[in-house]
């Protein structure tokens, strides 16, 4: 088995750490310790916790771009709808650290900010994507004004649920359950939907909880 480089393992024990106590909470001596290295050898490989935050987010950035990279002329069916969500979701969980304190965090970096509000802008638009594709096969029925408002709830329910659902287990944030969020969204989608197509989304939707 291949040996993972210290760095690496820098951030995976970082990502551990800003996941379960929170990012302000962690100094990279806590991290160092964490590692059973000396603090000298973390500065070797980043020279602040900072650096560690920008290199997190570039992992999480790519990831997510590379998700929301939704065909405009795709047939998108619900199965590929709940999948999507279901690997942002993950994503989001993951990383949960950038939105469970999301203001403070981009507030601390701001070099981040103008990055994440293009995540959110490409995550509407993948909303939006995927509803026209609905449209255009008579899945959904639904007004271009009320189209706008759904994709902008949609982007708010995924960039503030993991925020919601850690309220609910302060105690415990390594307890995460992707899978409500999946079932919320599915339920904001499911009145635009034709009967038939409602039916399904229902079922769907109530194996992620």
């Amino acid at each position: 088995m291949a040996k993972i480089k210290t760095r690496d393992r820098i951030l995976d024990t970082s990502l551990a750490l800003f996941n379960s106590v929170g990012e302000p909470n962690v100094t990279t001596l806590l991290i160092s310790d964490e590692m059973d290295i000396s603090p000298g050898n973390l500065y070797y490989h980043f020279k602040s916790k900072g650096d560690i935050v920008e290199e997190l987010f570039e992992r999480y950035e790519a990831e997510m771009l590379d998700l929301l990279a939704v065909p405009e002329d795709a047939d998108i069916s619900l199965d590929q709808k709940g999948f999507f969500l279901h690997l942002l979701f993950e994503s989001v969980a993951r990383y949960r650290f950038i939105y469970q304190d999301l203001v403070n965090v981009l507030s601390r970096y701001d070099r981040l900010q103008s990055r994440f509000r293009r995540i959110l802008k490409k995550k509407t638009s993948a909303f939006m994507t995927i509803c026209e594709s609905f449209r255009r096969q008579e899945m959904m029925d639904i007004e271009p004004e009320q189209l706008q408002s759904l994709c902008e709830q949609l982007t708010l329910t995924a960039c503030y649920w993991s925020s919601f659902d850690t309220l609910s287990h302060l105690n415990d944030r390594e307890s995460v359950d992707p899978g409500r969020g999946v079932y919320q969204m599915m339920h904001l989608v499911i009145p635009f939907l034709q009967p038939a197509e409602q039916e399904e989304a229902k079922l769907m939707s109530r194996d992620y909880l």
